[in-house]
């Protein structure tokens, strides 16, 4: 027999135990960080008989996700033509695309993207991101932490300073009335941010560094009567043309290693370049106003895929050098793959698309010149004016098509004096395999009795197997020759 006491002892111990053992089985379990991707399908341009399309992938959970693969399909009659930022397999109607590598992992709160044009208008159905559906669910559930007793001293308070902490300007808006203001401003942009522009003339260098997102991209903004200016470079060049102290180019905007920035409304004169986007994937230049420029309006280069000119309007370049005088200049020459190329190969700026602006007059070389090494872009809906193109450089068209595999569709051009003009759309070949595989359609020209071909392809033996193609849509007036030196395609 047990004595009282000893059960006593005996039972409170068992109690203890037990309220011990219920206190663990309702503390709340840690929770496991995780990845918890989505991915949001974004049509980024459209044509009658296709569109082009991103995926943003974002994390919404609270650890890293290291690799991804988005799955869909597309409908009968619709197939993708060709995709970028990913590696993609295809099995029927069925699209796989994983990773790339460079953009296989993904922080908590960021987003990636790769992209993709389609044949046909259909969309995706029945897509998935590493195996669960692209919607994704709801961000895992937070932990708590338990409260704890105040102390029973409170702890000693800090005046505020007297002065107010200077640093970057901060907010999702970041109005601008200086060129001071400006330069800090686009120095310390955040993704996610809008710089917005108060009407004035804004006299400095302005170089954007800041790599953004798809789902949080750095905006500039303002109204034409913002105008940007810079007219006077200073300092060395220290090779190659990058940021350095105490270089200034005299670009009227710089973006380098700044990839999704929207630059819109605003305007760039007075300058020795307008707009210039080095290393800078996915930036959109959208209803600026570039004139009165030293060299060309807007140029991509250093394999800046994937951006966007549309909207805007051009005219009054090669102020300075009428040769390198281009409207919108995509890509670099061979001669500069050294400096501007991908490991000292072409410039792989892929993939520009060049949407209903106005270029010209006085644009002084070529209104869009297509370089060799790049690939995949669009020139569509453009209007050109071809007065004033001052022929130096061999300078002498509205377009010069040395790249491969664009679409260039629905733009109108017009020539009347002054100017030398010699054909409306030109291809040449500085490299094997450039100026290949372009296709014209649906394009209006007149060459105002000066030009002697709407199209003219230079070659058709240097592209054996990738010809360029004029399609019986485009037509042409007051051509000293006629619609193109090439068979037509009906």
């Amino acid at each position: 027999m047990i004595a009282p006491s000893l059960r006593r002892g005996a039972l409170a111990v068992l109690l203890a135990t037990a309220a011990g053992a219920a206190a663990v089985a309702v503390a709340p379990s840690a929770h496991a960080a995780q990845p918890v991707l989505t991915a949001t399908f974004v049509r980024t341009s459209a044509w009658s008989s296709g569109y082009g399309a991103d995926y943003v992938l974002t994390n919404r959970g609270d650890a890293p996700a290291t690799g991804w693969t988005v799955e869909f399909d597309l409908p009968a009659g619709t197939r993708v033509t060709g995709s970028w930022s990913s590696v993609r397999t295809t099995t029927g109607d069925h699209h796989r695309f994983a990773d790339a590598g460079w953009n296989g992992t993904v922080a908590p709160g960021a987003s990636v993207s790769f992209g993709f044009n389609a044949a046909g208008l259909g969309t995706p159905l029945n897509c998935t991101v590493n195996g669960a559906p692209c919607a994704g669910g709801p961000p895992p559930p937070t932990t708590t932490a338990p409260t704890t007793r105040p102390p029973a001293t409170p702890p000693a308070t800090t005046a505020p300073p007297t002065t107010p902490p200077t640093g970057p300007p901060a907010g999702p808006v970041v109005d601008v009335r200086t060129a001071a203001q400006l330069e800090a401003a686009v120095a310390a942009a955040r993704p996610g941010q809008t710089i917005r522009l108060a009407p004035g003339t804004y006299h400095g260098a302005f170089v954007a560094r800041t790599v953004a997102t798809a789902a949080q991209p750095v905006t500039v903004t303002g109204p034409a009567t913002a105008i940007l200016t810079n007219p006077e470079p200073a300092g060395s060049n220290p090779g190659c043309t990058v940021p350095a102290a105490g270089f200034d180019p005299g670009y009227g905007f710089w973006l380098y290693g700044a990839a999704h920035w929207r630059l819109t409304g605003f305007t760039v004169t007075g300058a020795r370049k307008g707009i210039v986007v080095d290393a800078s994937p996915h930036v959109t230049v959208d209803g600026v106003h570039v004139h009165t420029i030293g060299d060309e309006a807007v140029h991509f280069r250093r394999t800046s895929p994937d951006g966007i000119v549309r909207n805007s309007r051009i005219e009054n370049t090669g102020v300075t050098q009428p040769q390198y005088g281009e409207g919108v200049y995509l890509g670099s020459a061979n001669s500069n793959w050294p400096c501007y190329g991908t490991a000292g190969g072409p410039d792989r700026t892929d993939r520009v698309q060049v949407l209903n602006n106005r270029i010209g007059p006085d644009v002084r070389a070529e209104h869009i010149d297509i370089k060799e090494g790049t690939t995949g872009g669009v020139v569509r809906g453009n209007t050109f004016d071809g007065r004033g193109i001052a022929g130096q450089n061999s300078a002498d068209s509205w377009v010069d098509a040395k790249g491969t595999g664009y679409l260039i569709e629905d733009n109108t051009g017009t020539f009347r004096a002054p100017g030398t003009f010699a054909n409306g759309y030109e291809t040449h070949h500085p490299t094997p395999g450039s100026g290949c595989g372009n296709v014209w359609r649906g394009n209006r020209s007149d060459l105002g009795g000066a030009g002697r071909w709407a199209v003219n392809v230079t070659s058709t033996s240097k592209c054996a197997g990738n010809l360029n193609v004029v399609y019986a849509s485009n037509t042409v007036v007051n051509a000293t020759g006629g619609l193109t030196n090439i068979a037509v395609t009906p």
